[in-house]
Order: structure tokens, then sequence, then C-alpha cells
């Protein structure tokens, strides 16, 4: 489950209320979310909890496949694979801004059977939705007592564990703020289970997700996203790999196909393309020198990473960069199967008015060499009543399949699959 590519959280359910009936007044709410700490079944998902962490251990020392692992997976797969899809608030903890990945992307086609952009994070964001950890009430651990420093105390009741709540609150019918429900919820685990509370320094991370009625309490099961596995130079509006993952696979790539992304940026979907079709052809471009520069030295620091593996004999990538003109590219007409592409949303890079010209153009020029018949577009935006204007006027050439609705940091934004005339 932690090789998923288009998952960027993984938690345990513990459990799921569909239709939570909340209190209007304040006290009373927070006090049945309280109630509810000593009701949950607890003893099953803890277990995974430690099972997981084992693995996670594990990782590090040995890159093979864990045997062991197979019967956590089913376990997982019951309640984590579908959550990591489905649960739109399973993917708002991404908020959370984390460090680089400990988890190392594994190649090999672990094809997976995950629906269209997988990191669908609910589009519809409440004006509402707030994150917080239960700081308040919870005195944070001195951190003075057993500071197991990965010390072998698998013996888990030697060991006071930390822990935190984090609660994600999505929904304008609630009384109380993320905070509050954190706080409060956090408070009667700790009294349940006797456990240390620490923001920073925690074992366990209990979540609490609510959105709207809907209530899932689960633990976590990945320290940091998923998402982040294969960029180290970060540019001002670089794509999570894991949406990089779910538009490629809207494409369906072949082996032989050749794929470019003509706006690359830092180069996140064409790295991902790499590192998971290795037998397509991956071309990155863009007219930002910049750009160029950061995308260069992220597939460096990937063949890097492919090299330590099998004694510095480094494995190519069928990946090059080129900077380039978007409205004039150096390719020949009808040579390219397939364009995936992140287009500037004219917020952070390029502006509105700019896109007015830029997307006729761009699509004008994708349209001359794509293959005519066969090929196909994946593009993101979030301009997309300018996308919708031109792609009006370039209906000889484009003819659009469908769309799925993504929420990129926030903004509502739109991947549309184009098939060439």
């Amino acid at each position: 489950v932690h090789r998923l590519r288009s998952v960027d959280n993984l938690f345990v359910v513990v459990q799921e209320f569909k239709d939570y009936q909340f209190k209007e007044n304040k006290e009373d709410a927070l006090k049945d979310l309280e109630d509810l700490v000593k009701k949950l079944p607890w003893t099953d998902p803890l277990k995974v909890w430690e099972l997981n962490n084992s693995l996670k251990k594990k990782k590090t020392k040995r890159k093979k496949h864990n045997l062991q692992s197979t019967a956590s997976k089913e376990k997982l797969n019951d309640d984590g694979d579908e959550e990591g899809r489905d649960q739109k608030d399973a993917s708002k903890q991404e908020d959370r801004a984390q460090n680089a990945a400990g988890v190392e992307p594994v190649s090999g086609q672990d094809s997976e059977k995950t629906q269209g952009v997988a990191s669908r994070n609910g589009g519809e964001e409440e004006e509402d939705n707030e994150q917080s950890d239960a700081k308040d009430e919870l005195q944070a651990g001195s951190g003075s007592e057993t500071k197991a420093g990965d010390g072998k105390t698998s013996e888990g009741e030697a060991k006071v564990l930390k822990f935190r709540v984090t609660c994600n609150r999505a929904g304008d019918k609630h009384s109380f703020t993320s905070n509050e429900a954190a706080r409060d919820f956090g408070g009667a685990v700790q009294e349940h289970f006797q456990w240390k509370a620490d923001m920073t320094n925690f074992d366990v991370e209990v979540l609490l997700n609510i959105h709207n009625n809907e209530v899932v309490v689960g633990i976590a099961l990945t320290e940091e996203s998923l998402h982040r596995r294969n960029i180290t130079h970060f540019g001002p509006t670089t794509l999570r790999s894991t949406l990089a993952y779910g538009m490629l696979r809207l494409c369906d790539p072949q082996p032989t196909d050749i794929i470019v992304d003509p706006m690359c940026g830092t180069g996140a979907i064409p790295i991902e393309g790499a590192t998971e079709w290795p037998s397509c052809y991956h071309i990155a471009g863009d007219n930002n020198p910049q750009a160029v520069k950061r995308a260069a030295n992220n597939i460096c620091s990937l063949l890097k990473k492919n090299e330590n593996k099998e004694s510095s004999t480094s494995l190519g990538i069928p990946l090059d960069i080129v900077q380039w003109d978007i409205c004039n590219l150096p390719l020949r007409t009808g040579s390219v199967d397939i364009i995936v592409s992140d287009m500037p949303f004219g917020k952070r890079i390029g502006s509105k008015k700019k896109n007015w010209d830029l997307y006729p153009a761009c699509l004008m020029e994708m349209g001359r060499i794509c293959t005519p018949g066969t090929g196909r577009a994946v593009l993101l935006t979030q301009d997309k009543k300018c996308f919708a204007k031109a792609l009006s006027r370039m209906g000889h050439i484009w003819r659009k399949g469908q769309t799925v609705w993504v929420n990129v940091g926030g903004l509502h934004a739109a991947v549309y699959l184009l098939k060439r005339t």
C-alpha cells in the first residue's frame, strides 16, 4: 500500500460514521466526541499501526519486497486502500508542508487500479476548512522520559507512547472549530490510553476527519505525504507527484509512446512518467531557463538515486529536457503520441490576460506535433473559462474526452483529456 502512486496519505480507519448527528450546542457536541473515544474499536487498528512501524524500519535496511507485508496489505486493503481514493478528507491532510520523502519509489510496474486522478481532494472545498493540532490543553511532553532513540524497544508496553490528534474539519454547520475538536478528543484519548501528548515527537498520530456529517477516526500510517518522492528542486508551482501520476494514467501510455510535456516547469510530470513508464520516451521542455535548470537537477538526483542501488553504474532514464518556445516547438509534425502538461494558471506564473493568447496558440501547436487519430493530451488548468474558449476554437483539432475536477492547493482546477481528431 505504501507503494501506491496516487495516494497522498494512508491511515487505518478505526471507525467511520456516515451520518453523525452533531448537537447544536458546542459543549454538547464536544462532549459527544469525547465520549466517542471509549466506544471505538481501537485494538485492530493499533495492531496494524504496529505492523506498519516494523515495516517502515525494515524498509531502510533492505529494499527487497517484504513478504511479511502481504498479511498487513490485506488488512489495509480493506480499510486503507479505498480511503486513499474516495475519502476526500484523507487527502486534505496534504496541506501540511512536509519534508523530503523517506519512502523510496519502487520501480517496476505495480499496476494499480486506482481510478482517475486519485489525489482527488473533494473539489467541493467548503469555506471553512481548517486543521489543527490539539496544542492547547495537552501540555506538550517535556520529552525527558524514555526517549527510546530507535532502541530495540519492540515491546511497546515498556515505553509510554506519545501521540497527537490532528483534526481536519470541513463544512459550515459545526458549532466548534477543528482546534477545539482536536483538543477535547485528544484529552479523552490521553485519558483512555494514558499516552502522553506531544505535538512534534509523537509516535501515534490520531486523525479526526469531519466532513459535514461524515466523521472518520483513523490512525496515520504515513509520517509525511507519499507525494514527496522524486522532486528535489522545487519551483513556484511544482506539481505533486501523485497528481502527475494520475494525469499520466488518464492517457494510458503504451510501450514506445513518445510523451511530451511542453511546459514542464521543474519536471514533475516527465520525471514521474519516466519512473513509472520506463518503456515510453519522455521529453520535457520549458521556455524558462531557470525551470529547465531545476528540471535538469531533478533528473540528476534521480539518476544518482538509481546509481546507489546498482553500484555506481547508473541506469539511464528515458527522459530529455530542452529549452524551447511552446508556440514554436522543434518537433516534427505528428511525431508525438501523448502530451501531458500543467498549464499556467495565470496566478503565480503568467496572467489570466496572457492566457487568452497563450492557450489557443498552445493548443494549436500541440495539435500540430500530435499524431492525428491516436494522439491524446491531458492538460491541467485552473483558468477553465479561458481554456473552454480556446478549445471551442480548436474543435477541428481537439475533441474533449472527459474532465476530472481536482483541488490543487485549494484552487478548483480541471484536468481535461483531449483526443486528436
